[in-house]
């Protein structure tokens, strides 16, 4: 089992910024890439953003420019600096973790609310 412990998010108005943290634990061999979704009431969780092990990444349309996606390897740690935050922003965000074998982990989820 992987674990996901995330931190950050919270209020902030329109232009501001945040940092998401998700640390990783537990049985974290294989853990080939990391990211976070998101998930709006009644709506698809749907991707933001996500980093392989070897740095990769891949961005949402709606974020690209906007918000940046790092990994600390030593930490098995990764951020998410979200810059230019717009109300549309505002949702759950949950860290995910994909392992070798077709595993899937997500975090307990973050509440990020920008205020117009």
């Amino acid at each position: 089992q992987v674990q996901l412990v995330e931190s950050g998010g919270g209020l902030v108005q329109a232009g501001g910024s945040l940092r998401l943290s998700c640390a990783a634990s537990g049985r974290i061999d294989g853990i080939y890439a990391m990211g976070y979704d998101r998930q709006a009431p009644g709506k698809q969780r749907e991707l933001v953003a996500a980093i392989t092990s070897g740095g990769r990444t891949v961005y949402a349309d709606s974020v690209k420019g906007r918000f940046t996606i790092s990994r600390d390897n030593a930490k098995n740690t990764v951020y998410l600096q979200m810059n230019s935050l717009k109300p549309e922003d505002t949702d759950v965000y949950y860290c995910r973790a994909a392992q070798l074998g077709g595993l899937q982990y997500w975090g307990q989820g973050t509440q990020v609310t920008v205020s117009s």
